[in-house]
């Protein structure tokens, strides 16, 4: 079994990852869909905690060996980017979503030297937005962002052109794919759910609005 689905099967066992295409979750966005994912969990589980530093590790070794420092975007990837950083021997440091409005007014805590190559720490990207925000903040810093790695990606459209068009290489452990694909081969959902979960995936922002 290759990585992506390794992990898309242990993100399941721990319920990280939550599937329902008869009983939709409602996101923040305001989209409905058919899958939860809180990557935090991971944290509590040390063995899969260790796989997903271990092969994010892996991940930056072999994409982008000339990394100086380590980054995480605030907050579902600073304890999982600090792993990560510490395991690797590299600085590390979080970027906010937004200047703190008081004390310094840091939007990125800890130090980086100025030209430094940083790689990007991601819990999961969906449609790339403030993944995005973290990389133009390093940007503008004057750090060199080199590249950013996840563990989880939903793949959208809308993400992979932001991505090309910020000019950021984007690596990912699993994906949705590899967890209906597991989801489906384990029982946890049936095989006429596989196509509801691709309608979504395929424009997840107007999904069940006509229902």
């Amino acid at each position: 079994m290759d990585i992506k689905h390794q992990l898309a099967k242990k993100l399941m066992d721990i319920k990280a990852i939550k599937l329902q295409p008869n009983d939709p979750f409602t996101w923040a966005s305001g989209w409905k869909s058919p899958i939860y994912t809180d990557n935090r969990k991971t944290l509590s589980y040390s063995d899969v905690r260790s796989f997903v530093k271990l092969e994010l590790c892996h991940a930056i070794q072999e994409n982008f060996p000339e990394t100086e420092a380590v980054a995480g975007v605030a907050t579902g990837a600073i304890a999982q980017g600090a792993l990560v950083a510490d395991q690797l021997g590299l600085p590390f440091s979080y970027v906010r979503p937004k200047p703190k409005d008081h004390g310094m007014g840091n939007q990125i805590e800890g130090e980086i030297e100025k030209g430094a190559k940083v790689v990007v720490v991601e819990d999961l990207i969906s449609t790339g937005g403030s993944s995005l925000k973290a990389v133009a903040a390093l940007r503008e810093y004057g750090v060199e962002v080199v590249g950013m790695v996840a563990s989880f990606t939903y793949g959208f459209p809308v993400a992979e052109k932001a991505f090309e068009e910020a000019g950021v290489k984007l690596i990912t452990l699993s994906n949705y794919e590899a967890v209906v694909e597991e989801a489906a081969k384990t029982g946890y959902i049936k095989e006429e759910d596989k196509a509801v979960l691709a309608e979504w995936r395929k424009s997840p922002e107007t999904w069940m609005k006509t229902e």
